[in-house]
Formats: C-alpha cells, sequence, structure tokens
C-alpha cells in the first residue's frame, strides 16, 4: 500500500485558566490549517492522539454537567466537527456506531474510572485515502498496569 503518514499529537488542555484556554485555541485553529496538507494527499494518513476534546454528547459521561468544561465547551465541540467535516474520519466512532462511550480518559477522582464515568478524548482519525485500509478498532479499558489516566486506542490497518 505504500506510506503511511502517522501523525501522533497532543492537543493543549485548557483547563487551568483562561490564559492556557486561548493557547489551545490558538492551537486547533492551527492545526486545522497543517493538517489539510493530508486531505486531498492520495497517501493514507492518520491524526492520532490526545486532542482533548469530547466531540459529541455520547463522547462524555455527564454532558450536562460539563458543558463550560474545558474539552466540552460548544466552540470547542464545533471545531471538532469542522476537523471532521474537512475530511478526516473518526475510526472508532465508524466501527462502534452510535452510543456512549467507550471513554478514554477518566479522572483520577470519584473512582471515575472503575465506574465508567470517564471522556473519550484519544482519537485516530483518517482521511480518505488511509480509510480503505481501516479493519477494526478498540479501547483496551480493563487488563494489564495502568500506568496513565487515558486507555489505549487499538485500531487495526490493512496494510
Amino acid at each position: 500500500h505504500g506510506d503511511l503518514h502517522c501523525v501522533n499529537m497532543y492537543l493543549p488542555n485548557g483547563s487551568s485558566g483562561p490564559e492556557r484556554q486561548a493557547y489551545k485555541e490558538q492551537w486547533i485553529e492551527d492545526m486545522l490549517t497543517w493538517s489539510k496538507r493530508f486531505i486531498d494527499s492520495d497517501e493514507p494518513a492518520l491524526l492520532c492522539g490526545d486532542l482533548n476534546i469530547a466531540h459529541e454528547e455520547d463522547d462524555i459521561w455527564n454532558p450536562s454537567g460539563n458543558r463550560k468544561t474545558s474539552g466540552f465547551l460548544e466552540h470547542e465541540r464545533k471545531w471538532f466537527t469542522r476537523l471532521l467535516d474537512s475530511g478526516w474520519h473518526d475510526l472508532l466512532r465508524i466501527h462502534i456506531g452510535p452510543g456512549k462511550g467507550p471513554y478514554t480518559w477518566w479522572s483520577n477522582r470519584g473512582r471515575a474510572r472503575e465506574l465508567d464515568r470517564g471522556w473519550r478524548i484519544d482519537y485516530v482519525l483518517a482521511n480518505a485515502a488511509a480509510r480503505p485500509l481501516f479493519k477494526s478498532a478498540e479501547v483496551l479499558r480493563e487488563g494489564g498496569l495502568t500506568v496513565s489516566d487515558h486507555a489505549p486506542l487499538i485500531v487495526d490497518l490493512d496494510m
């Protein structure tokens, strides 16, 4: 199948205050512009990582209680919709379809992971050239040593 471009990224979290939120918002606009280079490419490309945005209500355990929380602000979610509308495909959501979760991040407080009160903020997005290579996706929520407040997101591609 040739080359596969895989861009792993961390989109800044804006929860520490207005200055950090402004930094995050500039970063996401710059990233949207930068990522367009892959949209019309004939070479498959993936954008992967912690994007620190729960896109839809199904991507967060308590949407009504987090509407004013960085990572679930309406304008952040609209930006994520713009990202997908520009030509990126959310592989996990394509694989599992609509519905609550699965989540990829849980707070370390209040037994959130144990109670599955999480957020889906980690993604693997594919351009149109990578989309036909996609076979499956899953979140590995259980098992093994818990070394992070995030769970691994595994995507299987037919290379």
